[in-house]
């Protein structure tokens, strides 16, 4: 193999690794800038700390899949040895777990529910505003 491939891998992999920090940190800034001036505008605390929560944990579930993917490149095509696939298992398990508790709080039910969760918005919203007294 030429001895520019591997260079240009490690380049790649750094550069979607850069990709991923970029985001959560961006994504931090957004988000804390814009909970700033909804809570400026009068926005209530609780819905404006609530939408915080989300774009801040949409960055990082964003981030988090590209560092994942910069490590499958590395293990893969970079350094394929027993113990690198060994960590990059772990690495993954780590971020996995990470991106399903951080999708549980954003969308407040598991990813395997979501079916579940969506019909019952729509149940929700079908129902009349006002239902009258039963005399």
């Amino acid at each position: 193999m030429d001895e520019w491939f591997p260079q240009a891998l490690r380049l790649t992999t750094r550069l979607v690794e850069l990709g991923g920090v970029a985001i959560i940190v961006l994504g931090t800034l957004s988000a804390t800038i814009t909970f700033l001036r909804q809570m400026l505008q009068g926005l209530s605390a609780d819905n404006a700390y609530s939408l915080y929560r989300s774009n801040l944990g949409r960055a990082i579930l964003l981030g988090l899949e590209l560092l994942v993917a910069a490590d499958i490149i590395n293990t893969v095509a970079i350094e394929p040895s027993l113990q690198s696939v060994l960590i990059l298992g772990g690495i993954v398990l780590i971020r996995t777990f990470l991106s399903c508790s951080l999708e549980v709080e954003i969308e407040g039910h598991w990813p395997w529910e979501r079916y579940k969760a969506r019909e019952k918005k729509e149940t929700i919203r079908s129902l009349p505003e006002h239902i009258p007294d039963q005399e």
